[in-house]
């Protein structure tokens, strides 16, 4: 059987038409991501790289080129399909945290079991394991989010994102609504995680960020500029 990489695209284009304005977000764009790599797409606004996100967390779809995910296209998958894929085997972190205000640290984290057709004991076991491996303790798990810090809500992004043990993690400029300090813990998490094995998909336009990965694809003007493996990857000790 064919070792397929996690993902593939092959001259991925995205047009957009806005009152009869054409604008092409990506043009035949070309890369492999293999299971286990932590890498970074960065460039500045309007490159392209979030429309790519978008394509390739199944949230949008191409106009032209071809798109596999674990070596099926997803012209294959059925709309069903491609909702149990973004919710099994797909954790996203945004910017904005996204964060339910309402509800608490742990309810959160426990919301994309929901569908997992699991035990509630089976749910919370789950959930306090995602949470100990972002450094968040049993004492945060009942507060709500605006009882944390900006980067104790990332974290539990993070913790919601992997609860259900993902095949790849995307994170959308994780850092952004960051201090510095809080940006270090977030991206110490993330090479934490890495080093256990999960498939990281970093979008930035921070070259510092960037830099926490192990491979750095640099676009612009909806194209590939590089593709490089990151020789002297910067590493964060933040979390133990």
């Amino acid at each position: 059987m064919e070792n397929f990489p996690l993902i593939r695209v092959k001259n991925l284009s995205k047009n957009y038409i806005d009152d009869c304005i054409e604008t092409l977000a990506l043009k035949d764009v070309s890369f492999d991501i293999k299971q286990g790599e932590f890498v970074a797409i960065m460039g500045p606004s309007g490159s392209g790289k979030s429309t790519l996100l978008h394509i390739l967390g199944f949230l949008d779809r191409p106009t032209s080129g071809d798109y596999f995910f674990e070596g099926k296209k997803m012209e294959e998958f059925s709309d069903d399909e491609l909702a149990r894929i973004r919710n099994k085997k797909m954790g996203f972190i945004f910017q904005t945290f996204n964060l339910l205000r309402r509800t608490s640290v742990f309810d959160n984290v426990k919301l994309p079991l929901n569908y997992a057709g699991i035990s509630e004991k089976e749910f919370n076991t789950m959930a306090k394991k995602a949470l100990d491996s972002v450094g968040l303790y049993e004492r945060v798990f009942n507060h709500q989010p605006s009882q944390l810090s900006g980067g104790e809500q990332q974290r539990a992004a993070i913790a919601r994102a992997i609860v259900n043990n993902p095949s790849v993690i995307f994170a959308d400029e994780p850092t952004g609504n960051l201090d510095s300090k809080s940006g270090e813990i977030v991206m110490a998490t993330l090479q934490k995680l890495h080093e256990q094995g999960n498939t990281i998909i970093l979008i930035t336009h921070e070259t510092f960020t960037a830099e926490c990965a192990e491979r750095i694809i640099r676009m612009k003007d909806g194209i590939i500029e590089s593709d490089i493996q990151v020789l002297n990857r910067r590493i964060n000790n933040f979390i133990k």
